[in-house]
């Protein structure tokens, strides 16, 4: 039987303040993780599209994350709420991680525990953005966002692929407005992920992920596909004074906010 196809993080250290003993309670000391994730699809195929694979960033979240949500007494209670967070991920089937703290004694001190996904229980959820289609400027809303941009009106060539050129254009619109609002660019589904988790808000790209999907390339129609793939919980839309929404819109699984109107 061949061995499955393996990622890993290897010496990620990070000072937190964790430890049974009282002597531990309220300074930091270094700890040392080192996580490999079995795969449940071997990479071959991936076609070099990061969406296709388990992006490393998952396992630098894990421990972030882990880290974040309460002071530990134990290693062993942390290395759990890390490994169940690795697990979410479809392509996960089994992770080993290891922690040790560095500062307790001359050498390293910890532990290694393995998981699969059938040994433990899904404790984290992927987060969901709402979705903004911004065809006016307004104060963005709280929380992790996904910002639909407006089709920039460039003149554009005639002839050739239109839908394909359509998208390039709210690419560079997407730029062009995140430049405007000091926010990043996500142009695939792991980049809006990964923001998501972290609270935050993104522009996106439409190009890579919408290339080959049956879905106009307009920006509400487009919304409206995005919204259905993420499970967002709403779609804002702040369009242009005495604009409506699009037909598509009304009676949409995922409920539609007219903003300011």
């Amino acid at each position: 039987m061949n061995r499955p196809d393996r990622i890993h993080l290897r010496d990620h250290v990070v000072a937190a303040d964790i430890g049974a003993f009282q002597s531990e309670r309220g300074q930091t000391q270094r700890l040392r993780f080192s996580l490999e994730v079995a795969l449940a699809r071997p990479v071959t195929g991936a076609g070099d599209e990061v969406d296709a694979i388990l992006s490393y960033d998952v396992l630098v979240a894990a421990v972030a994350d882990g880290l974040a949500d309460r002071r530990y007494d134990l290693l062993e209670t942390l290395a759990e709420r890390i490994a169940a967070q690795v697990l979410t991920h479809p392509q996960a089937a089994e992770v080993t991680v290891t922690i040790e703290k560095l500062d307790r004694v001359p050498g390293a001190l910890g532990v290694t525990l393995t998981r699969r996904t059938a040994q433990v229980e899904v404790q984290a959820q992927a987060a969901r953005p709402a979705l903004l289609v911004m065809g006016r400027r307004i104060a963005l809303p709280p929380g992790p966002l996904v910002i639909v941009p407006p089709a920039p009106g460039l003149s554009v060539p005639q002839g050739g692929d239109q839908r394909r050129i359509a998208l390039l254009a709210l690419d560079q619109g997407a730029w062009a407005l995140a430049g405007a609002l000091g926010l990043d660019v996500a142009d695939s589904r792991t980049e809006i992920d990964w923001a998501a988790a972290n609270g935050l808000a993104v522009v996106w790209a439409p190009c890579r992920m919408a290339a080959d999907a049956d879905v106009p390339a307009t920006p509400g129609l487009l919304a409206l596909w995005l919204a259905d793939r993420l499970d967002a919980p709403r779609i804002d839309w702040a369009l242009p004074e005495g604009a409506a929404l699009p037909p598509e819109a009304a009676g949409f699984r995922i409920p539609s906010v007219l903003l300011g109107a």
